[in-house]
């Protein structure tokens, strides 16, 4: 590799690393890490977030850079080409104007995520974009879709004279080296157009697959401070750095540099960006991670059940287990839901008090957490398994009797694929359908309440419901607005909902379990 100067970074670490924060910065942390940027001399170009269309869900600052983001970044970085995302799936020409107009004075790139599907509605988005002064990254994702279509490469020629860079984009991270020689090779037969590489680390081939692009003629590399970034994250912006400069390629002020990256791990502890082996499937088989984040973050999954939903899409298997539907339940007078949280240990004793006295009520266990501490009751029960709740129930098989038991999975097809352990499969069936509610979140207290709707019970008790704390971590805090969502459904079909012991949820009256006994 010759240093012939041309060697450009483009450190993406707001726009990427907001696939964390839901784009959301703290602006101490913003200012430290512009001025960072600013100071180090191989940095070239910062890409600072999308500019966006309206989303009827939360993003922050970064998914739509304001004029104030814009500016901000524009004084601390005056050293650099300072860029944005648009993204072309969501972006029409009539859009351009309003998404555009402020960022005439700040920003010097415009950088097009392209579907390699909406390749020619991409180049009319392109030119309409190089009229208004920008230069701009044509940013080519899902490398595999299309490194082998020689038709799709040799359309690369009508970016002439538009795309000041073409960016090969490894979105799933499967990419390896020789990949990336392949494509770069291909694509100069058709074009001279200076290329970019923008590289994921699935299988933690962010540096060679960067190192080889930049052997092979790439002028431009992507990387991010400790490597944030969707799914399994980045090229590392410290670790390139670093390499480059051992190779006398460019100069690093590591004083500068240290600071921010420490800060940035310090949040990495939060949020815990990088790859794991759910990442490295997806990787390995090209299957998009955006489903692996969700999943991964949820923490619904454990890592088994995951591995477990990516082999079934890479082997096209709608699910690995046929289980019978659950149909012509008798209907039951009075339920109990419990559900994991502490108060179901805490007053245990009190609801085997009041199932000895009330034989007839069902038990549904919105998971398995304590499935052990009632099994010997002569209550009909329920066991709701989700994602990884086949996995817990096997470890107390053992010491349970399944004959009262009748353990229930959601409708196929199940996005998770089904986990199920040997001794359970006889006693399993699945929901015919969710009905109760229109859009509903994969969980165990949806299976619980469409259960008690099936079931056509008439009370219906919740037990170690307890609901988070408002100063839990944000994916808890999320869970608790999806549990919320479900409760006031019930409430609003007027379910009798009553919950037994203290709960955080809204609208439930409470009725004491000690004052049944």
């Amino acid at each position: 590799m010759k240093n012939d100067n041309k060697i450009q970074i483009c450190d993406c670490t707001l726009r990427d690393g907001g696939y964390y924060t839901n784009w959301d910065f703290d602006v101490d942390l913003v200012k430290s890490y512009l001025s960072s940027m600013n100071e180090n001399p191989a940095i070239t170009h910062i890409e600072i977030g999308y500019r966006s269309n309206p989303v009827p869900e939360y993003h922050g600052e970064y998914f739509y850079c304001p004029d104030h983001v814009l500016k901000l970044a524009s004084q601390l970085c005056k050293n650099k080409k300072i860029a944005i995302m648009l993204n072309e799936r969501d972006t029409q020409v009539k859009d351009l104007d309003r998404l555009l107009a402020p960022c005439l004075s700040y920003i010097h790139v415009v950088r097009l995520a392209v579907d390699p599907k909406n390749l020619n509605r991409a180049i009319t988005l392109c030119r309409v974009i190089k009229e208004k002064g920008f230069e701009i990254g044509f940013n080519i994702m899902y490398m595999p879709n299309w490194i082998n279509d020689n038709i799709f490469i040799r359309q690369l020629k009508k970016l002439d004279g538009l795309a000041d860079f073409i960016y090969l984009v490894d979105s799933f991270g499967s990419i390896y080296p020789e990949d990336i020689q392949y494509a770069i090779e291909n694509i100069k037969k058709e074009t001279n157009i200076p290329i970019g590489f923008h590289g994921h680390n699935n299988l933690e081939l962010g540096l060679a697959n960067s190192l080889k692009a930049l052997e092979n003629g790439c002028q431009i590399i992507d990387a991010t401070i400790t490597g944030i970034g969707r799914g399994a994250g980045n090229l590392r912006t410290e670790l390139l750095l670093t390499s480059l400069n051992a190779k006398k390629l460019v100069k690093v002020d590591y004083n500068k540099l240290n600071p921010i990256v420490a800060r940035f791990e310090k949040m990495k502890l939060k949020y815990a960006w990088g790859t794991n082996l759910p990442y490295m499937i997806s990787g390995a088989y090209s299957l998009p991670q955006k489903e692996v984040m969700n999943w991964i973050s949820k923490r619904r999954y454990t890592t088994e059940s995951i591995i477990n939903a990516l082999q079934n899409k890479k082997n096209k298997i709608i699910d690995n287990f046929d289980v019978p539907l659950l149909r012509n339940e008798s209907p039951i007078k009075q339920v109990v839901i419990v559900g994991g949280g502490s108060n179901s240990m805490k007053h245990s004793h009190a609801l085997k008090l009041f199932c000895l006295k009330n034989p007839q009520t069902a038990i549904i266990h919105a998971g398995t957490r304590f499935v052990h501490l009632f099994n010997e009751l002569p209550n009909l029960q329920y066991y709701c398994l989700l994602g990884s709740e086949g996995y817990k129930l096997e470890k107390s098989l053992p010491k349970l009797d399944l004959s009262n038991v009748k353990c229930i999975i959601e409708p196929s097809p199940r996005k998770m694929g089904t986990i199920l352990p040997d001794k359970i499969i006889a006693t399993t069936y699945e929901l015919s359908e969710i009905n109760f509610i229109d859009d509903y979140p994969n969980s165990l207290l949806t299976l619980a309440f469409q259960l008690t709707v099936n079931l056509k019970a008439q009370e219906i008790f919740l037990f170690g419901l307890d609901g988070y704390d408002l100063k839990t971590d944000e994916q808890m805090i999320e869970v608790s607005k999806e549990n919320q969502i479900l409760v006031d459904r019930l409430l609003f079909l007027n379910m009798r909902l009553k919950t037994f012991t203290p709960s955080k949820y809204q609208g439930l009256e409470t009725e004491s379990i000690y004052s049944k006994l």
